[in-house]
């Protein structure tokens, strides 16, 4: 029996330098969460996750209404940060840095986080979620980065060409058999 995890990536948000965890989607990315619950209205739903941050929890928001689930937030699952969040960084070495912690799991800059470190958080949350929900639907609210680090632990395939090729919002239905990665595919049209 497949257990399937529907990982959301948040809808379009307006980065603000120092407004992580608060900052929410644009009237675009609001449109686009409403066509998230649309997508996933045929599916039925046990347990509904996500990150602490108003994005994340903004996306899947109308789902949660439409399927009368509560999503619960886990820190855990927030965006990985991979410079310390008062260092401004020009994008290009952001882009170096997020493409260089896929190669080594342990490398991010000052302040920041390694995907190794990111996936020490997050996995625990995964896998006891494959636990307590085996045979049925999960779906979480997340981002890009964290979405690809906790992919690349089951399938160390999933790194920066990956995530670099995915969109706000995006969608991904990962299929276990027990805990094992059995398939990624992607929902979001």
């Amino acid at each position: 029996m497949l257990t399937h995890i529907y990982m959301v990536r948040h809808a379009e948000s307006e980065f603000v330098f120092g407004n992580e965890r608060s900052r929410g989607l644009t009237p675009e990315g609001v449109a686009e969460a409403r066509k998230v619950a649309v997508l996933l209205d045929d599916i039925e739903v046990h347990y509904m996750a996500s990150s602490t941050y108003a994005r994340a929890v903004q996306t899947i928001q109308y789902l949660s209404e439409s399927k009368n689930i509560d999503i619960i937030e886990y820190e855990n699952l927030r965006e990985r940060a991979i410079k310390g969040l008062d260092y401004k960084a020009p994008w290009e070495e952001l882009l170096a840095a997020i493409k260089r912690s896929f190669e080594d799991l342990d490398y991010a800059l000052a302040g920041g986080e390694s995907t190794r470190e990111a996936q020490n958080r997050a996995i625990p949350i995964i896998d006891k979620l494959l636990e307590d929900y085996r045979g049925k639907n999960v779906v979480i609210g997340t981002h890009g980065n964290i979405m690809t680090i906790i992919m690349n632990y089951y399938d160390n395939r999933m790194g920066y060409e990956f995530w670099d090729s995915t969109s706000k919002p995006d969608i991904y239905k990962m299929a276990f058999m027990n805990n094992q990665l059995q398939s990624i595919d992607r929902v979001w049209k």
